[in-house]
């Protein structure tokens, strides 16, 4: 019976939808009986980019650090992977389950469905994968690039975790973000253990959290752990109902997976090999952002970000290279605006450069347009 009533509901939310009357902006609620309820929700979306320098393009055409043929300019892309769709659910115990996936693949042609959340909750108790709880978006400046700003708060992914959150706190056991080892063998020898705070109060919205993990190196030969740390810390406060003014600031020492964009492209090396024994790598980062809502669903933002590693001691071991990525940053300029309800678009300018240990620069300028469509 539960089962039939769930069908006649989906069925009659899309001939809903196909006769263009659905006007819920944030879900389509699903009817499931007397004590259960549904909601689907997400979003079709339309990324296009031009690289003006080398190609940069990740999938949804995200902006990368390095990579591409500097002498070869000019490159465009278009595609739709950034889409995704989610169920929630709710009973009246208590008890939230939501599952979402989106269809970022690997390269920038069209994806396979991939898991971003699939968790359950209960009297604060959180258990499955969502965003680390390393994570605040208080300080979060919008961007229509979907990997965003360097020095982001925490490690900005999503990871399999148990928390428990009472008022403003936060804690979690979860699975480690990246834990890279420059000439070692990286083994995950043990849970990483967050802590978060977050709070309001009128103007201002704050957060700090903090991080604890193991980074281990084992060959089978050669096994040595040591502990990292990280912790970070933002805010946002509202100059007015038109301005906002949002910023970021991370340390860790051999936590390097919770400072997001560094390294490479994501996250660097938390840690080298100096001999047998492994050593942490200290590295900190952070971004500003400012937002203008000019009315009518139409804002500018600007950002700033940036990450720097230090390097130096892994270099002497021989572990690391002076052409190695050490500081990246990325400037947003961007103007979104909603045309009509449940419709987002937007065009954004960004600037992307990455310094090696000895100095080196690459730099790439880059334009993207994004159309999005939420149900």
């Amino acid at each position: 019976m539960q089962s039939n009533k769930l069908r006649l509901a989906i069925r009659a939310t899309a001939a809903t939808v196909v006769m263009g009357v659905a006007s819920q902006a944030s879900a389509l609620t699903l009817s499931v009986g007397d004590d259960t309820e549904a909601s689907l929700y997400g979003y079709a979306r339309l990324n296009m980019s031009y690289d003006l320098d080398a190609d940069r393009a990740a999938s949804t055409r995200a902006g990368k650090f390095s990579g591409g043929d500097e002498d070869i300019t000019g490159h465009f892309g278009a595609d739709v992977q950034q889409s995704r769709i989610g169920v929630k659910v709710k009973h009246a115990s208590g008890v939230a389950i939501n599952v979402e996936g989106d269809f970022r693949g690997s390269g920038n042609s069209a994806g396979s469905l991939r898991m971003r959340h699939a968790y359950g909750t209960y009297m604060g108790f959180l258990a499955g994968r969502t965003w680390s709880n390393s994570i605040s978006f208080v300080s979060n400046t919008p961007t229509l690039d979907f990997d965003g700003i360097a020095g982001s708060f925490g490690s900005w992914d999503r990871t399999e975790q148990l928390r428990y959150t009472t008022g403003p706190m936060s804690f979690s056991i979860e699975d480690p973000s990246a834990q890279a080892t420059l000439g070692g063998s990286p083994r995950t020898s043990a849970p990483a253990l967050t802590a978060r705070f977050e709070q309001s109060a009128d103007a201002l919205s704050f957060a700090a959290s903090a991080v604890v993990n193991q980074v281990t190196s084992d060959d089978g030969t050669t096994d040595d752990s040591a502990m990292g740390y990280a912790v970070a810390g933002g805010a946002k406060l509202k100059l007015s109902d038109m301005f906002s003014v949002q910023g970021t600031l991370n340390y860790t020492d051999g936590a390097t997976g919770y400072l997001w964009r560094s390294g490479s492209n994501y996250y660097g090396p938390s840690a080298y090999m100096d001999g047998t024994s492994i050593e942490t790598i200290s590295a900190y980062g952070g971004n500003v952002g400012v937002s203008m809502a000019l009315g009518g669903g139409r804002s500018i933002n600007v950002a700033y970000g940036m990450t720097s590693m230090d390097l130096d001691d892994a270099v002497a071991a021989g572990a690391a290279a002076n052409s190695d990525p050490e500081t990246n940053q990325n400037v947003f300029v961007n103007y979104m605006w909603t045309p009509v309800k449940n419709v987002m678009m937007g065009v954004e300018y960004g600037y992307f450069d990455q310094e090696s240990v000895a100095g080196d620069s690459v730099d790439a300028n880059r334009l993207m347009f994004a159309a999005q469509y939420n149900f």
